[in-house]
């Protein structure tokens, strides 16, 4: 079923897109890459009347996650990520600090794990989990079909997440693309980062695709 409420937030010290999935009957909502700024989302889920049923990382650096711990706390809902993220989730102070000496607070509690094939439902809303590794080893993609993707770090408008810090794979990234992405047809791609795109905008004018 198509998404009927649907918020996207800039959130966050990197420019996080942050997206609320909602669904009007129930008003139940998934919260997906809380990256920062809990009282931006809180009051975008108050203006729908949304009750948070999960909140999702498409992968666990720490701009998608910032504001998962006090998002849980205000809503109740259960944070959720991939399990080959949880080892960057753990180590995500010492490595952010090393790399790019911002101090951060203690990583979100994961409360679940999502996988390949899941589907994560909020009323008639429901998106399924398709595992797209390559940026981080647990990234994933949210999908409905026929209508749209979260496609978290791995694609984005012209570009494609980054591979170089610890965990990412090049070659892998890009498998995920051709083998998980593109064939999901020409639906619409909101990305973690920058403005949304489509899969077939990226299929032909996407620098990195062109020669896969």
């Amino acid at each position: 079923m198509d998404i009927e409420i649907f918020e996207q937030l800039v959130v966050g010290p990197i420019s996080c897109n942050c997206y609320i999935a909602g669904d009007p009957v129930s008003r139940q909502a998934v919260v997906i890459d809380p990256g920062g700024d809990v009282q931006q989302i809180f009051a975008a889920l108050q203006k729908h009347n949304l009750t948070v049923v999960k909140i999702v990382a498409t992968h666990a650096h720490f701009d998608h996650v910032l504001a998962a711990e006090e998002l849980k706390a205000l809503t109740g809902a259960e944070f959720v990520l991939h399990s080959s993220d949880q080892q960057i989730l753990d180590h995500m102070q010492e490595r952010v600090a090393a790399l790019f000496g911002i101090q951060l607070p203690p990583p979100p509690k994961v409360d679940g794990h999502v996988t390949d094939g899941d589907e994560i439902r909020a009323g008639e809303t429901r998106l399924q989990v398709v595992h797209t590794p390559g940026h981080s080893p647990g990234s994933v993609s949210l999908v409905v079909p026929d209508q749209l993707v979260f496609s978290g770090d791995t694609l984005f408008a012209g570009s494609v997440g980054r591979f170089d810090l610890p965990g990412g794979d090049g070659d892998l990234e890009m498998r995920s693309i051709q083998e998980r992405l593109i064939p999901l047809g020409d639906i619409a791609v909101y990305p973690g980062h920058g403005p949304p795109t489509t899969i077939g905008r990226e299929k032909l004018h996407n620098p990195f695709l062109q020669d896969y």
